[in-house]
């Protein structure tokens, strides 16, 4: 029988999968202010960085339609992307074999557009036994109504909503986990508006730490 902890997600039984986070995908959403979009894509990448997460980056149609992946993107995860035709990402033997070579049941994916580039790679995984988190905030869809309508399918089938914030904190778990405490409190205060404003109030008003320090003792130890 699966544990409690066996059903939420760890660095060492996931794998971030990012899809189509291109220029021209970018210009077709709009199911989600794009600046937010990007805030949360860029979040994540760096989560699955901080973490040490294997990362999967596909594009499709770089050159005769979608443009390059965004170079905030890139800069994050510095790896090459798999190109591909298909709508489907499954559906291209590379990306297959690069989800396989990760090791992991557990996919969290995010993508342009819900619709089609995440929708179709979330059932076909799902439909080999594969575990999928949709990262509903680092993805969008051609209107809010579409986005939506694609997420209610893909839930249908068994794949579980998450964000870019739940993420973080999933990961992280326990604040006595010290090797990543610094660079959970770096991304939220960056990308994560009033936490990471809570984070600031508390380091400079409740702990006199000097403002815009790094606050590696906000949550403090547990004496046990």
């Amino acid at each position: 029988m699966n544990t409690a902890n066996e059903k939420l997600l760890s660095p060492d039984n996931c794998a971030f999968i990012f899809i189509d986070h291109q220029p021209q995908m970018g210009l077709g959403t709009a199911s989600i202010d794009r600046q937010l979009l990007k805030n949360n894509v860029i979040a994540m990448a760096k989560t699955a960085r901080l973490f040490n997460v294997p990362t999967i980056l596909t594009a499709i149609e770089t050159e005769s339609f979608s443009g390059y992946i965004w170079p905030e993107l890139l800069d994050v995860l510095q790896q090459k992307p798999i190109e591909r035709s298909n709508i489907n990402s499954w559906e291209e033997p590379l990306f297959r074999a690069a989800v396989a070579k990760t090791g992991r049941k557990k996919l969290v994916m995010a993508a342009l557009w819900t619709e089609a580039c995440l929708s179709f790679p979330v059932i076909s995984a799902l439909a080999e036994d594969y575990e999928v988190f949709i990262a509903i905030d680092a993805s969008g869809g051609v209107s809010r109504q579409v986005h939506n309508a694609a997420i209610r399918r893909m839930e249908q089938h068994g794949a579980q909503s998450t964000t870019a914030i739940q993420l973080l904190m999933e990961l992280q778990r326990d604040w006595q986990r010290r090797e990543t405490y610094q660079g959970v409190m770096d991304i939220a205060c960056e990308h994560f508006g009033a936490y990471g404003m809570g984070i600031d109030y508390a380091a400079t008003m409740v702990h006199h730490k000097p403002q815009r320090a790094k606050y590696p003792h906000i949550v403090q130890p547990i004496t046990r």
